[in-house]
């Protein structure tokens, strides 16, 4: 037989990059995973004091919490999002929600008052999403005293901190297109974008089908790496990282 030809060469050297790259990815997740306490370098966001609110925040693995706070977090979490699911084509599934709030790689962000009691908190995950590395807040539920005090966007700026530190891409959410506050939220104050797993930015054709968005916001190495793959061809900037 005859030799390989270099396309075959460059192919197979493409996939075993491919794979390091996999591999490199899911070990940070790994790491990130096996952190015991992901804010033990962050004492300044361990207290939030304004706006007449003085609360301690903790971040926690789903199995360190005590159960009454997992209860309080379904309660608030059926509280506040309930109608909004049953408005949707997804329906509200009491047993299906708390699954996902105690499944094993659930963290936890609590602020609490003073006297120990919860006040709001953040349901995430440190994962793999369409082969990158990300923090996914899949719950940021506050109080409705707690509400309108700037302690939703800290709360959020401590997961983009965490995503930082963890070498994490970007920070996702996804959100009700009917949840107007919500998305405001998201996109104006906290400058989030639709990310490029969107069902509806995959689909536009079908896009009206969708209940809601996906949306992101890049880490500083994601936005770094996304820079990178934009100028990686002699051509200049690009639209499209995989140019190359």
């Amino acid at each position: 037989m005859g030799r390989k030809s270099n396309k075959g060469k460059e192919k197979k050297k493409r996939r075993k990059e491919e794979q390091a790259k996999l591999a490199a990815s899911f070990t940070l997740v790994e790491a990130a995973n096996k952190q015991e306490d992901p804010m033990a370098t962050m004492a300044p966001f361990k207290k939030y004091e304004r706006n007449g609110l003085n609360l301690d925040i903790e971040c926690k693995k789903v199995a360190e919490l005590d159960k009454d706070t997992v209860d309080w977090a379904f309660s608030i979490t059926k509280n506040n999002m309930q109608t909004l699911y049953e408005e949707s084509n997804w329906g509200w599934n009491d047993r299906l929600k708390k699954e996902e709030l105690t499944e094993d790689k659930a963290w936890f962000l609590v602020a609490r008052d003073q006297e120990g009691q919860p006040i709001a908190f953040s349901h995430f995950r440190f994962d793999m999403d369409e082969e990158e590395e990300v923090l996914y807040c899949y719950e940021i539920q506050l109080m409705k005293t707690a509400r309108r005090k700037g302690l939703g966007k800290f709360m959020m700026q401590i997961l983009q901190l965490l995503a930082n530190k963890a070498q994490m891409l970007k920070v996702m959410v996804t959100v009700f297109k009917m949840n107007a506050e919500s998305r405001d939220f998201f996109l104006k104050a906290l400058k989030f974008e639709l990310d490029e797993t969107d069902p509806g930015l995959c689909d536009p054709m079908e896009a009206d089908e969708y209940c809601y968005e996906i949306l992101s916001k890049k880490t500083v190495l994601g936005a770094k790496k996304q820079q990178e793959g934009n100028h990686c061809c002699s051509g200049g900037p690009h639209n499209h990282p995989q140019c190359c």
